[in-house]
């Protein structure tokens, strides 16, 4: 895989937007004995997805090369895609997987938009968005992509409410509000095995910030997990500050494979 940009601000995959349905699409059609280059060489040459516009053929593998990586860290999510994964269960899974290698998608959600939610803000505009992109010159650790214009940083927060409004997280268009969003059994599972695949550890599981890109948090988090223990679905045990969580396959990958079958 190229080299992660978890931690660089660009503008130009959020201005493309969060292509869901090319992503699906791709992923349907995507080939694991060919390389990446060859697969995204596919999709701008012979139109795989059915664009009436070669440019966006070409924008649209671009964005795909940036955020996945279809043979490794990814490759889950394109078996789901050629399993005609539901979308309601395939969308959330998506959403982890593009935020692993896109700093900008995940730190909107997971901290600028639930705190806003966590606050009960009932409307949200552009304007809102231009004020959190702007106070992420002072965050260290960050490397921005290019020079923004005032304008280029309007539509990367519109493009930011377009995106939370694609996952299903708020409706509207000139002004957002927040949607009733609930994850999928088989979503929660999938993200409880992806984050035991990184943390290896039940408490920063539960208390880990990727939960709140789906308006969750601990709390939520426990809730659901004490559901599916009580439906045989997992093992979970709770001892004070300990948590014992025991997941049915070995990994976020094994599960996939279920979930194909």
């Amino acid at each position: 895989m190229a080299e992660s940009r978890s931690r660089v601000v660009s503008s130009f995959t959020i201005i493309k937007g969060s292509l869901i349905d090319e992503t699906y699409a791709i992923f349907q059609d995507w080939d694991f004995s060919l390389t990446r280059t060859e697969n995204l060489r596919r999709v701008r040459e012979e139109n795989t997805i059915g664009t009436s516009s070669t440019h966006w053929a070409r924008d649209v593998a671009k964005v795909l090369n940036r955020r996945f990586d279809p043979d490794g860290r990814d490759r889950p999510l394109v078996e789901l895609a050629k399993a005609g994964c539901d979308r309601d269960i395939w969308k959330p899974i998506l959403l982890w997987h593009m935020t692993r290698d896109e700093f900008l998608v995940r730190d909107f959600l997971a901290h600028w938009l639930y705190q806003q939610y966590r606050d009960g803000v009932f409307r949200l505009h552009t304007e809102d968005v231009t004020d959190y992109l702007k106070s992420l010159k002072n965050k260290k650790g960050i490397e921005w992509s290019g020079s923004w214009s005032d304008a280029t940083t309007a539509r990367v927060a519109v493009g930011l409410l377009r995106i939370a409004t694609d996952f299903g997280l708020l409706r509207g268009t000139q002004s957002r509000e927040f949607e009733s969003y609930h994850l999928r059994e088989e979503s929660v599972l999938y993200l409880l095995h992806a984050m035991m695949d990184d943390q290896h550890n039940a408490c920063r599981v539960i208390d880990s910030d990727d939960w709140h890109m789906y308006l969750m948090d601990a709390a939520d988090v426990e809730r659901e997990l004490l559901r599916l223990h009580q439906f045989h679905k997992v093992q979970y045990e709770m001892a004070g500050s300990l948590a014992q969580l025991t997941l049915p396959y070995g990994s976020s990958a094994d599960f996939a494979r279920e979930l194909c079958a």
